[in-house]
């Protein structure tokens, strides 16, 4: 019994002196500047193919328009040939749409994971210099406000984003 009480009592010092953080990962994920700043990239990057593409459905949505406005009164060849271009540039619009759908979901899936990265370094080193000696990421069922770190890690990602914006 001595030994029992002995052997746990160790253990009961070092729960106590333990200190615990939360972490809301998502919370993280939807405002750190560096995940916006992403975004922003992102949306830049792919912009000017997004812009060719609304044009391409523009013209095709005139093509359509006139054919079936025009296609009784043109002759049979010429009407043909309208529907085989409408079907062509059809096919090219789904073609450019998907590939622009998987080029950004890569591209977006390389910056979280840059970003992923960041965030947790960001998570560690200020665990590391607060004392804490266990981050819980979300979700979890509950959390005390009182260990919720999130702002301050938040905080921490602000002014890492803005030093390197900050440095040429």
């Amino acid at each position: 019994m001595a030994l029992a009480l002995g052997l746990s009592h160790p253990v009961a010092a070092q729960t106590s002196a333990m200190r615990i953080g939360y972490v809301d990962m998502k919370r993280l994920l939807d405002n750190a500047p560096q995940v916006v700043a992403g975004r922003q990239k992102l949306e830049r990057e792919f912009a000017p193919r997004d812009t060719a593409l609304n044009a391409d459905e523009m013209k095709l949505v005139a093509m359509r328009s006139r054919y079936e406005r025009d296609s009784a009164s043109m002759d049979r060849t010429e009407a043909e040939a309208l529907r085989r271009e409408i079907d062509a540039l059809d096919r090219s619009i789904r073609r450019n749409r998907d590939n622009l759908r998987s080029e950004l979901k890569t591209r977006s899936d390389q910056e979280l994971d840059r970003s992923w990265r960041e965030i947790n370094n960001a998570v560690i080193e200020f665990a590391r210099e607060q004392g804490i000696d266990l981050i819980v990421p979300s979700p979890v069922i509950y959390a005390s406000p009182q260990i919720d770190v999130t702002d301050q890690v938040l905080e921490r990602l602000k002014r890492k984003h803005a030093n390197k914006a900050g440095s040429p």
